[in-house]
């Protein structure tokens, strides 16, 4: 009998230890799928926040002065065609996705007449012919601004308007509520923007209330516009007009300006107004070109051709995102030297930019020289700047 109940004790403690076998085993169980879980979401988190890289390329060039000169050049059959002038920049510039460029002269258009200087009024087709090869982003503040008035602004700033959805301008307004208004595009996926100021209108007064038509710089005005618009994009640009006319070094103004940009986390600082060719540099992380010179004009100046020979610089904006948060980088900084060709006769005439690339003896005999002594100037600052090289 005892035997008996013996056994069934023995039997009972058999089946409590399978029972709680079987609980550790399925909670061991439970704990592995658990794991495995949170394996499976940590590694799906992984692949949602690898690097996601994002890229877009700039090119600029500099001052659009449209003497009488050039535009009557460009003038052929009853209409104006400046594509003959630039056609050897167009297949260059159309590689990039964006591409700057300082409109110097105001586009006031044929219908307040055309004029030269000292106060300018040019023909809104060579804004046509821009934008034609490939150019996208315009600065209108410049010294030349106020040269026709409010009038030439305003029929400037419909002419640009009307070309919003594919060009970016900035620098001058009809009113105070588009003055206050910082359009931001996207490209690739980057977000962009450009303001503009320059450091003034040739002593010609801004109406009173009406500011809005002209940018003029101040640091105020830059870090209100800066801090309206850095955290809502990628990529900020300012164009500057700036410094002393003919003067291939930046004065101290220029410097002091830019540094002070450079702290409000613009990325890239253009520079026009000199006529000439200054240093490219960087402050920090910020890229600063003090001047590109000319695009195209009616000037020589000091018989060296300094008004001649012209800056194009390009940079790659990277754009990495990872998670929710994002930075860019500038690489792969080119410069390239161009030449702004016309002949001298009873007219000045045949204007062509010319890439210093494809010059040669007839463009310009001293063409060899030229090159080393501009090369020289850009790289100033930094000798590691590149500059593209003769072929």
């Amino acid at each position: 009998m005892r035997s008996k109940k013996k056994k069934v004790k023995v039997l009972r403690i058999l089946l409590l230890l399978l029972l709680l076998g079987g609980i550790v085993f399925l909670g061991y169980k439970l704990t592995i799928k658990k794991s495995n879980q949170k394996t499976v979401k940590k590694e799906v988190k992984e692949v949602k926040e690898e690097t996601k890289t994002s890229k877009l390329s700039l090119v600029m060039v500099g001052d659009a002065l449209l003497h009488s000169s050039v535009y009557k050049d460009a003038y052929k059959d009853g209409v104006y065609d400046f594509s003959s002038q630039i056609e050897l920049i167009k297949p260059i510039v159309q590689n990039f996705d964006l591409a700057f460029y300082n409109q110097e002269t105001v586009l006031g258009g044929t219908e307040l007449g055309l004029s030269d200087y000292p106060t300018f009024n040019s023909p809104k087709e060579f804004g046509d012919n821009m934008i034609d090869a490939g150019f996208n982003i315009v600065n209108l503040a410049t010294n030349h601004t106020m040269d026709r008035g409010e009038k030439a602004i305003v029929s400037s700033n419909e002419y640009w308007k009307s070309k919003e959805d594919t060009v970016l301008s900035a620098g001058t307004y009809s009113s105070e509520e588009e003055a206050t208004k910082i359009p931001i595009k996207e490209k690739n996926g980057i977000k962009y923007a450009m303001l503009s100021y320059t450091y003034g209108t040739n002593g010609i007064p801004v109406p009173q209330g009406k500011e809005y038509l002209v940018n003029i710089y101040s640091d105020e005005k830059a870090k209100s516009d800066i801090e309206k618009v850095r955290d809502k994009v990628d990529l900020l640009l300012v164009s500057m007009h700036w410094g002393v006319e003919y003067q291939s070094e930046p004065n101290e103004e220029q410097k002091r300006e830019a540094e002070y940009l450079s702290s409000l986390g613009v990325d890239v600082i253009i520079g026009t107004h000199p006529h000439v060719i200054q240093p490219v540099t960087y402050i920090n992380d910020t890229l600063v070109i003090y001047s590109l010179g000319n695009f195209i004009s009616a000037q020589d100046t000091d018989g060296d051709y300094n008004c001649m020979v012209e800056l194009m610089s390009s940079v790659d904006v990277v754009k990495e995102t990872k998670g929710k948060n994002s930075k860019i980088r500038l690489e792969n900084l080119n410069n390239e030297l161009l030449y702004n060709y016309f002949k001298k006769g009873g007219k000045w005439y045949d204007f062509k930019v010319i890439p210093f690339s494809q010059m040669n003896q007839n463009y310009n005999s001293d063409y060899v020289r030229l090159h080393q002594k501009y090369s020289a100037v850009v790289k100033k600052y930094d000798p590691n700047i590149p500059v593209k090289e003769l072929q």
